[in-house]
């Protein structure tokens, strides 16, 4: 199997990351049940570390500055060499359209560069900020309007 990290997080998002759902796996029947899924060993070790991370921003969401929330984004360039040019366009379209804050922008920036992948489309970004809202408390909505955009393809306004 030729599965990166992006794929072990995609299959964890839809078989276990349910909004109604409160069983929560502990980290050893995880393992044995992505292995069981074909899934390797390295993988499944990286996917669970990304999600560490990604766990990790919650409490740093919760205390950033509202300075930071008027923020400039301009793209560093090891950035700009694994993200391409469309990916980048949507992260901002994103951003002004109220779906990612300045703060969720840059930990979807930051979960981006994490992932074991050589180049990033915007197929790995739409993952990424889908998977970055629902473990963001609070947003709900901007949750719902980019998973509706993801399986539905609607792109209506987010008011």
């Amino acid at each position: 199997m030729t599965e990166n990290v992006l794929d072990v997080l995609i299959y964890l998002f839809d078989n276990y990351m349910d909004e109604e759902s409160d069983w929560e796996p502990n980290r050893e029947d995880l393992i044995l049940e992505l292995e069981a899924a074909g899934f390797r060993d390295g993988e499944i070790e990286k996917a669970l570390a990304w999600l560490d991370g990604l766990a990790n921003h919650r409490d740093d969401l919760a205390k950033s500055s509202p300075r930071t929330e008027r923020a400039i984004r301009i793209f560093a360039q090891p950035e700009i060499d694994r993200i391409d040019a469309e990916s980048r366009g949507f992260i901002m379209y994103l951003c002004e359209n109220g779906i990612l804050t300045p703060s969720h922008r840059e930990v979807v920036i930051e979960r981006i560069m994490a992932l074991d992948v050589e180049e990033i489309d915007s197929e790995h970004v739409k993952w990424v900020v889908l998977m970055v809202l629902f473990n963001m408390p609070g947003q709900e909505a901007t949750y719902a309007w980019m998973e509706d955009l993801m399986f539905n393809g609607n792109v209506g306004l987010f008011h």
